[in-house]
């Protein structure tokens, strides 16, 4: 079922957000120049946490993790960026405005794009596999990739998409439950520039025995993250490169949040899997390759699944070829040379690595055409032929 068909099933209509050219108040705000302290480092100053109840404003909801200054300014603390916003001003993500000293945002109860999709495609190998999920994104993101897909949601305001469905949490949560998947996936954009929706969300999801999870570039600030997570069952991260220089070159942002997000993720029990889209020429040399995958041994053990993903041009990088498949290929011989157990290849529909096999027997136990599942031999978190155990959310 497309996103037409499933609103329109669920009688929910699309909004328009009225706005067109460029108006004042959307001006992107700059990173501040000046070092902010630590997030550990705020003492005497109040911070908006998720416990504290958002109150509607005239131009959105009163934002989570902020800080106002006596001078008008609002440094937002949601992602690494900390940006520091004048008034009338937005932060990188486009989405987060300072409102005369308070900070709010314009995602709340507006997503952008509504579908029911399989669970592979996020891509999740051992999360509920063969099931479908729910996914929600909204516009905007931290991060600036001159390679992204969804570039005409995540580099664009609100009201520069020109549409959006307005769905509360609850009216979210029922239509989960309308359409009968076991879970809800925030995606297709970067989850933290909606997370105030995306918390309240999933506190209700929880309540009524949905389960959650989300896709991210990993930005996210530690303490948001970390009061996040106890509502979330599983992550998909992108490890978009191994290297600063490919973090600023191509996505204008750092690989040193993203590696804290991971451990972070990995130590909170939440199931984590991680996408490496391999680019040519820019992220895929093998020094490169083997260092990565020995980091993610190292720091989040072997058994972590770890997903290969083929480059296909979009955005800003038409010029660059679509990634071999032979390149797909040498990374996953490398992640395997390093230790990794669990290893895939993705966007190459029908290719055998897109299936998942047991590390004790060799045999193939989740059997995948490109997002399809056709055969699962996992019972009760085991291998059906060997009885070794593979590690995943599988009920």
């Amino acid at each position: 079922m497309n996103r037409r068909d499933l609103l329109k099933a669920a009688g929910i209509t699309a909004a328009g957000a009225g706005l067109c050219g460029f108006l004042p108040f959307l001006r992107r705000q700059r990173p501040e120049e000046t070092s902010e302290p630590d997030e550990s480092g705020d003492a005497g100053v109040e911070e908006k946490s998720a416990t504290k109840q958002a109150r509607t404003l005239p131009d959105g909801v009163e934002a989570r993790h902020y800080r106002a200054r006596d001078d008008g300014t609002v440094v937002c603390k949601l992602c690494f960026r900390k940006c520091a916003v004048i008034d009338g001003g937005r932060g990188s993500c486009r989405n987060r405005i300072n409102s005369g000293g308070t900070m709010e945002t314009l995602l709340y109860g507006r997503p952008s794009a509504v579908a029911v999709e399989p669970t592979e495609k996020e891509p999740l190998h051992h999360f509920l596999p063969g099931t479908n999920v729910l996914c929600i994104g909204t516009a905007g993101c931290n991060f600036h990739c001159k390679f992204c897909h969804n570039w005409h949601l995540s580099q664009r305001g609100v009201e520069e998409v020109g549409r959006y469905f307005t769905l509360t949490p609850a009216e979210m949560v029922d239509l989960a439950g309308r359409h009968e998947v076991p879970a809800i996936s925030f995606t297709y954009n970067e989850p933290a520039v909606f997370y105030e929706y995306m918390y309240d969300i999933a506190v209700k999801a929880r309540a009524e025995g949905l389960k959650t999870v989300f896709h991210s570039n990993g930005g996210m600030s530690r303490r948001p993250l970390e009061e996040l997570l106890p509502h979330m069952d599983g992550a998909t991260v992108d490890l978009k490169g191994f290297t600063q220089t490919y973090y600023e070159k191509l996505c204008e942002a750092e690989l040193k949040p993203v590696l804290r997000t991971l451990e972070t993720i990995k130590k909170s029990g939440t199931w984590l899997e991680i996408v490496n889209l391999v680019l040519p020429t820019h992220n895929d040399s093998p020094s490169e390759v083997r260092s990565m995958c020995k980091w993610i041994r190292d720091n989040l053990g072997s058994e972590t699944p770890l997903h290969f993903s083929r480059f296909s041009p979009s955005y800003q990088m038409t010029n660059l070829p679509p990634t071999p498949v032979s390149t797909l290929e040498r990374c996953r011989d490398i992640a395997a040379e390093v230790g990794i157990k669990f290893i895939s290849i993705g966007n190459v529909p029908g290719h055998e690595a897109n299936s998942t096999f047991c590390p004790g027997c060799g045999k193939r136990i989740i059997h995948r055409q490109h997002f399809t599942v056709i055969e699962i031999k996992v019972k009760d978190g085991a291998c059906e032929s060997c009885g070794r155990p593979i590690p995943g959310v599988w009920s």
